[in-house]
């Protein structure tokens, strides 16, 4: 069995792949949409590369083969022979491996397996609390015009934005609605919460809006939300005191996740 092993850790590799870009949205929780194509011809190739691994593996060796073998092996035996029982080695006994390879390599298979039946969730309000505010490095200025109507379907991003460094005050008098996560703050404040990512999940950066005057109990971190309210000022535009921007709730109402849990730049 032991021979199969590079095969089947090509296999599961490029199983899980598949599984979470070709027959499902679950690698929406690691990467940007656009890479998706990319991941699909990646998961194919290691099964294809797994599917050419057995078959060589499984392909009896030739005559001339087996003999080199034995002459191989003879040449050992008598090498190690006069050394069995003073510094104990007998042949390859003593050795951890063989023609696989040492038997630890079997643990890269776990990682392949976690990702095939459990894949990892979305990041959420234990990533979002480990770093610090990440804004981006923009002066204050004007921004282009809200489109007409209320309520105003914004990202969490585009909000904090136009509340910190847009000196036309855009937000004001407008009703919007946000969605995203619960995370709560030490002093019992709460704030809906999004991640944004660039490529991939390893670059992800937090943005957040302090929710106000919810009449609802305060809900479990990681709850889904979506929020409608009007902005309140807070602070000097472009200052540390205006973030994070604040929103009076008019609504607050649960939602599930979204198949794309990230906002994007």
């Amino acid at each position: 069995m032991r021979r199969y092993g590079p095969a089947a850790l090509l296999l599961l590799t490029g199983g899980a792949v598949l599984r979470i870009t070709l027959f499902g949205d679950l690698y929406l929780r690691y990467v940007q949409a656009g890479l998706r194509p990319y991941l699909i011809v990646s998961g194919v190739a290691l099964v294809l590369l797994g599917v050419v691994t057995a078959i060589l593996r499984h392909h009896p060796p030739s005559p001339h083969e087996d003999a080199h073998d034995e002459d191989t092996h003879d040449e050992s035996d008598d090498g190690y022979a006069g050394h069995e029982g003073d510094d104990g080695y007998a042949g390859h006994e003593g050795h951890s491996h063989g023609p696989a390879g040492p038997r630890v390599a079997w643990l890269l298979t776990l990682p392949a397996l976690a990702l095939l039946l459990f894949p990892p969730p979305a990041l959420g309000s234990y990533s979002a609390g480990r770093e610090a505010a990440q804004r981006a490095a923009q002066g204050v200025g004007t921004f282009p015009a809200l489109p007409a109507g209320n309520p105003v379907e914004l990202t969490v991003a585009g909000f904090s934005s136009r509340a910190v460094y847009d000196s036309g005050r855009s937000l004001k008098g407008r009703t919007v609605r946000l969605t995203g996560f619960v995370t709560h703050g030490d002093d019992g404040t709460w704030y809906v919460t999004r991640l944004l990512v660039t490529c991939c999940a390893a670059d992800a950066t937090t943005g957040k809006v302090e929710i106000r005057d919810a009449d609802d109990d305060v809900l479990p971190a990681d709850t889904w939300v979506t929020v409608t309210g009007t902005w309140r000022p807070k602070g000097t535009l472009g200052s540390d005191a205006a973030w994070p921007p604040v929103l009076d709730a008019a609504t607050v109402t649960r939602v599930k996740q979204p198949a794309d849990p990230y906002e994007k730049p």
